[in-house]
């Protein structure tokens, strides 16, 4: 079977005139081999089928196979009418999902034995880093004592505005830019506000970078906040950054011709800190593009969204990609609310400029009170004459919390109070503010606007300030699972339990541009080395820096072979000891694998995982076939012809050999009995003769049991099999409803623990 193209197609969302027709997105795939011989090359022949309906933007030669234009409904209609194209799919536009974690995971100084000294840190791995850029000047990405790049490495550093391709250096030794599927849809790009250019406008992208891969840097601070050594997870291992997020989004078509350069180049690990709905899998080029780069040999991981605490929030779902959700670490930066009646409601911040007066309390309104303010306090939202030298109090909302600030500094407010709403719960996140602010949760909110209201029942002034602590670490409990963090269960696959595992990804310090201010505000002019963001964005390079460490010290191992040692080896309690579980930031309650994964990301102990659980392209191929996708659709995905009737006999989708258990039952009626089964395949990886015994913890009301119950293994790389069978009767539950029961399968031969989640679904169909 031939190798098949894809070619994407990119979106506009108006008219480009008034009479001319609108140009949609769409992703082509067509057979790569039906090249007319008569066309020296792919490109030539793709410019000949695009003569009259435009220029090509991108080609695509390695993981996929094509080029991206933009076309009319009736060019696409065309299109599909070639014989040798296969399939259209839409495109979509993706948007970001936004020094003490180093120590935090176990990584914390140069000479500690494990994981960084046996890998030389990462020198030999390349981490692919798919963002907004990056500020090479930045002392995270100095390239001191860092010998020439990988033999392997064939990247290219492509220069432009404010970005000379002296650039790059032994530590950034590739960069690129990618902005034609962004320009087509928006027009040629503002090079006053953006750079056109791998240069980081946003910071995003520098920051990502930095905790995959900075360097040992000290002194760092952000506003003198988190004083200490910052570090990435692999401070030897060099990057390659590849710019495709602009500021009207990122383009599927930047983002695929980014995956398509980054494994012909040479990566190692791909870092994607990008994501947008979920659809299937063979309409999301991610998903699409990951496949290719696995297949490759590339470990790819990517962040779980900021859409939680909700559940069915979860994205970048493909069992072939790691699914990073966010976590907190042991040091928070309190600010509290010291009303006037002397109740203080703890918050957090981070702000480095003139303080409010000590001992001071200032007048406080909420500023959706009067009918004429925005609660959100939005831009010229705000009346000067009602906020004027007062604390403002601020509803959180969607849109800027930084920015929320600048709004009442610029309508004469002195300080700000930002409260969370019932959706975001307890959990909080630090921001460096423009004026003196903090952020409160849910309850401390509710009792700062009931405080308001009575005082003005009373006819008597509401005051307060705001107390500043500075940086706190040895915080407890700690790690809780972000409330921001994006939750399952999957909503593509519920066999396949996502997200996978959990990394620091709250208040988390890396390296900051110098042509942006820490708190994002234009109007600020503050300048930092680093700066302290949160959201899956910043868990999501932890794993992908572990992964690098994992991969130099295992160089032999597939991506699945890596997401399976850090999933085996994650832990689910907290800091208190005696096995505490981890929490739930947003509600304070007990959190559970739809939350977190499997837990908390362990590197010392990913390092030797005892068994590993494998997958090859094949049995993700059978696990597509199993669920439901069509021999048409999973070859979109693989690029290669599929033959479901042997899979389908083989079992069903949850039979794909990952590293945790997800059963889904579909109740039927009342008390009725059900099972279901998994066969898993563990390979040895920790000593030649080693036995390993299996402990069952199943979920309440369930019946597990475990065929063998002993794995005697006598070489390293043997491979051996276990059926596990999950027995349950039906619940009462309302249509349309499901609950989730949780428990684990262990297996352990005295020096490694190798734990299994096991997650069960019921649900009531309507």
């Amino acid at each position: 079977m031939g190798k098949l193209l894809i070619v994407v197609l990119l979106v506009v969302t108006g008219w480009s005139s008034g009479w001319e027709e609108e140009k949609k997105t769409y992703m082509v795939q067509v057979e790569k081999d039906a090249k007319p011989s008569i066309f020296p090359s792919h490109r030539q022949w793709y410019e000949s089928s695009m003569a009259e309906s435009g220029s090509i933007l991108h080609t695509y030669e390695t993981v996929f196979h094509g080029f991206s234009a933009r076309v009319t409904g009736g060019e696409a209609e065309n299109l599909e009418s070639l014989p040798h194209v296969i399939s259209l799919i839409p495109e979509q536009v993706r948007q970001l999902h936004t020094t003490r974690s180093p120590q935090f995971l176990g990584l914390k100084t140069a000479d500690r034995a494990g994981l960084l000294k046996e890998t030389d840190f990462g020198s030999d791995l390349v981490i692919g880093v798919i963002d907004t850029g990056i500020s090479p000047e930045r002392e995270s990405f100095n390239d001191r004592d860092l010998g020439l790049p990988p033999p392997t490495w064939k990247g290219q550093c492509v220069p432009g505005r404010g970005f000379p391709s002296t650039s790059c250096n032994r530590k950034l030794i590739g960069a690129r830019y990618f902005c034609a599927g962004y320009e087509a849809t928006n027009g040629k790009m503002n090079d006053t506000f953006e750079y056109r250019s791998p240069r980081d406008s946003d910071g995003h992208g520098t920051h990502t970078a930095s905790i995959a891969a900075g360097r040992y840097v000290f002194p760092a601070s952000t506003m003198g906040y988190a004083k200490g050594m910052a570090a990435g997870m692999a401070p030897k291992a060099r990057l390659a950054v590849y710019k495709v997020c602009w500021n009207a989004g990122c383009y599927d078509s930047d983002i695929l011709a980014a995956f398509d350069s980054a494994v012909s180049d040479g990566v190692h690990v791909i870092s994607l800190s990008v994501g947008g709905v979920v659809v299937p899998y063979h309409l999301d080029v991610i998903a699409v593009a990951a496949f290719g780069a696995s297949e490759a040999g590339v470990f790819v991981s990517a962040s779980a969204g900021n859409g939680g605490p909700g559940a069915l929030t979860v994205t970048n779902v493909a069992p072939w990609v790691t699914t990073v959700g966010a976590g907190t670490i042991d040091r928070d930066f309190p600010a509290d609310v010291i009303l006037g009646n002397g109740r203080v409601i703890p918050g957090v911040s981070v702000y480095g400029g003139p303080g409010l007066t000590p001992s001071r309390l200032y007048p406080l309104v909420y500023a959706g009170s009067d009918g004429y303010s925005s609660s959100l306090c939005l831009e010229d939202s705000l009346d000067p004459k009602s906020v004027k030298g007062k604390i403002v109090v601020c509803d959180r909302g969607v849109n800027s919390r930084a920015g929320k600030g600048q709004v009442v500094k610029m309508a004469g407010g002195v300080g700000m109070i930002l409260t969370n709403g019932p959706f975001d719960g307890e959990g909080l996140v630090a921001d460096c503010h423009v004026l003196p602010a903090t952020s409160v949760g849910a309850r401390g909110g509710d009792e700062i606007r009931r405080y308001v209201s009575l005082a003005s029942q009373l006819h008597s002034p509401a005051t307060a300030t705001i107390l500043f602590k500075g940086t706190r670490v040895g915080v407890k409990p700690a790690p809780k699972v972000a409330s921001f963090s994006a939750r399952g269960p999957n909503p593509v696959s519920p066999e396949i339990m996502k997200p996978d595992i959990i990394a620091p990804g709250l208040n988390i310090v890396a390296a900051w541009p110098d042509i942006v201010a820490p708190s994002g505000v234009p109007w600020d002019d503050r300048r930092s080395e680093f700066n302290i963001l949160s959201g899956t964005s910043m868990a999501c390079p932890h794993v992908s820096g572990v992964a690098a460490l994992l991969k130099a010290a295992h160089p032999d191992w597939s991506p699945a072979a890596i997401r399976s040692a850090l999933i085996t080896t994650a832990y689910t309690f907290d800091n208190r000891g005696l096995g505490a579980s981890i929490l739930d930031e947003s509600t304070g309650n007990v959190s559970s694998f739809l939350d977190y994964g499997a837990g908390h990301v362990d590197p010392q102990m990913a390092f030797h995982p005892g068994l590993i659980y494998d997958i090859s392209t094949y049995d993700y191929v059978d696990f597509l076939c199993n669920s439901n996708y069509t021999p048409h659709n999973i070859r979109v995905i693989t690029r290669k012809g599929a033959d479901c009737s042997g899979a389908k006999r083989a079992g069903h989708a949850a039979n794909l050999n990952y590293p945790s258990l997800s059963a889904v039952f579909q109740q039927q009626q009342q008390h009725h009995h059900m099972s279901t089964h998994f066969i898993r395949t563990v390979t040895n990886v920790g000593h030649p003769n080693s036995v390993y015994n299996v402990t069952i913890a199943p979920p309440p009301g369930t019946l597990v049991t475990v065929q063998p119950a002993t794995l005697p293994f006598r070489r390293l790389g043997q491979k051996l099999n276990f059926l596990v069978r999950v027995q349950t009767t039906a619940l009462k539950l309302s249509p349309g409803s499901s609950t989730f029961k949780t428990g684990s399968i262990v297996w352990s031969d005295g020096n490694h623990t190798v734990t299994t989640p096991l997650l069960v679904t019921m649900h009531q169909p309507l």
